[in-house]
């Protein structure tokens, strides 16, 4: 008999059904869970499902039944990998789930400031349109898609999704090489020409020690063409404190940010400072969750907790056993 402990219910909405897995097991859920309490919520649990809550040595070490821990996400920086590899812990993660939903919403935040909506909406609510005395007014640029060069930084499943949509839309997508690297090959364009080229920068790439603040002044201040920044991946790819001066100097033209770095973000936070202004759009980590893409992301996660007890463990992630 497994003993299931699912420590963040709470990030997965309401209306996506979570299956019981098709063996001997007790599931206890817990909508949220403070790091102060894992111990205490994971005794005796052979099983841990953890989203964002972070599964470190410390509390791994007081927990020797622990067999899976099951992350409800892609991203895996949450538990501490290295400790599961030496302790024989397995770490399982979602894969492909959001291949739709992500490259989507970073569409939408594309469109939304290429075209400038939100300050046309405002203006709108304003009364600019009456003022204006004609069927139109011109107050903010406007530019196509079409023909644009489209930078992206990530050339997984979601980096290539988004360089499909973009041709779609009769862009140019630019996969960059890695930061430092010059032996990528054709496929990739070096990481200079990329900043220097772009009208547009969109980031799919994971948070480790190498890319985070990948992103910062000297890498602004490269961005020839001042292209719209867009980041649905982690919020710790981009130095904030540099991106709001980015903004003030006229380095980039925009900013489309699903993710800060600490989430949510303080109230103080750099990105709370620009949120309002009407060349940066901020929503809430919500690219990845269409119900679509929870629904598959649950079924897939409960479906991981049957192939570990079947003997048959899939998306073991590297590091984790």
């Amino acid at each position: 008999m497994e003993k299931i402990v699912f420590l963040d219910r709470a990030t997965l909405a309401p209306q996506i059904h979570l299956r019981e897995p098709g063996f001997g097991h007790t599931l206890v859920t817990h909508a949220r869970t403070r790091p102060d309490q894992v111990v205490e919520r994971l005794a005796g649990a052979t099983i841990a499902i953890t989203n964002k809550v972070p599964l470190r040595a410390e509390a791994l070490a007081q927990l020797p039944g622990l067999k899976l821990i099951a992350v409800a996400a892609t991203g895996t920086d949450c538990v501490d990998k290295a400790y599961c590899q030496q302790h024989g812990i397995a770490v399982a993660n979602i894969r492909g789930y959001a291949v739709n939903t992500v490259p989507e919403h970073a569409f939408a935040l594309i469109l939304a400031l290429r075209r400038n909506i939100v300050a046309y909406r405002q203006d709108v609510i304003d009364g600019a349109w009456q003022r204006s005395g004609q069927f139109c007014f011109f107050d903010h640029p406007i530019h196509d898609l079409a023909g644009a060069r489209l930078g992206i930084i990530g050339e997984g499943v979601l980096g290539q999704r988004v360089a499909e949509i973009g041709r779609a839309f009769g862009m140019t997508p630019l996969f960059a090489a890695h930061k430092g690297r010059s032996d990528m090959g054709s496929l990739y364009t070096p990481w200079a020409e990329v900043l220097a080229s772009s009208d547009i920068i969109s980031l799919h790439s994971p948070l480790t020690a190498v890319t985070r603040g990948m992103i910062a002044l000297p890498e602004f201040r490269a961005m020839g063409r001042k292209p719209l920044l867009i980041n649905t991946s982690r919020g710790g790819l981009v130095d904030e404190a540099a991106l709001v001066q980015a903004l003030d100097e006229g380095l980039i033209c925009g900013a489309g940010f699903d993710v800060t770095d600490g989430e949510p973000p303080a109230a103080d936070s750099p990105m709370m400072h620009i949120a309002r202004r009407p060349n940066v759009i901020l929503t809430p980590h919500v690219a990845w969750a269409s119900d679509e893409a929870q629904q598959a992301l649950a079924d897939q996660l409960v479906g991981n907790l049957e192939c570990f007890v079947a003997g048959r463990p899939r998306n073991l992630v590297e590091g984790g056993h």
